[in-house]
């Protein structure tokens, strides 16, 4: 073998471990991405006054909801519908929570029509304080709404305190939401 082919070699041998390194990077970023929990969604609203909006209440209901019905006390507003299939495995946990009297839940019926938003409540239970619909979707754009559920804490000068993406069920609402509904709870008695 001549010393002319070996330099020719060692190069073809590091081109051809290019696509095994390329590989091994893009496994790693996907295990990384399959199990890291970490899956909340980041919310520009967070720290800010809840949106400007005034939403009529469901055809059927006396009261609608707007962002002056969310100052004062600190509260949850929710996102839903009712052919929201994880709406309806989160609204007993909603139910429950409302029965405690522990903070007010207002809900923000999205793009739903009125018979199914009220056959939902009268099926699964009632929560809300008050329900203004959304049947242009506009106010949860406006509110960055992802998609449904969404829960947000709204602290007593109506700003958003906290967003929850997704259904929630006991132990996020246990170890996620609540302690930020009794956080500003106490910081509003002292």
């Amino acid at each position: 073998m001549s010393v002319e082919a070996r330099p020719e070699r060692r190069r073809l041998s590091w081109i051809a471990l290019l696509p095994v390194g390329l590989f091994a990077a893009l496994a790693g970023a996907f295990l990384w991405g399959l199990f890291n929990n970490d899956d909340r969604l980041p919310s520009a609203l967070v720290g800010r006054a809840v949106p400007e909006f005034a939403l009529p209440p469901i055809e059927g209901r006396q009261d609608g909801l707007s962002s002056a019905d969310l100052r004062g006390e600190v509260s949850i507003v929710n996102v839903w519908a009712s052919w929201c299939v994880p709406c309806r495995a989160e609204n007993p946990l909603l139910v429950e929570l409302a029965e405690t009297g522990t903070v007010p839940i207002f809900g923000i019926n999205y793009k739903d029509e009125p018979e199914g938003a009220l056959a939902f409540l009268d099926e699964l239970g009632d929560p809300f304080t008050r329900i203004g619909a959304d049947r242009s979707g506009r106010v949860s754009i406006d509110w960055g709404v992802y998609g449904l559920p969404e829960t947000f804490v709204i602290d007593a000068e109506g700003r958003i305190a906290y967003k929850h993406v997704g259904p929630f069920d006991r132990q996020s609402l246990e170890e996620d939401i609540l302690p930020v509904v009794r956080r500003l709870q106490a910081e509003g008695v002292s």
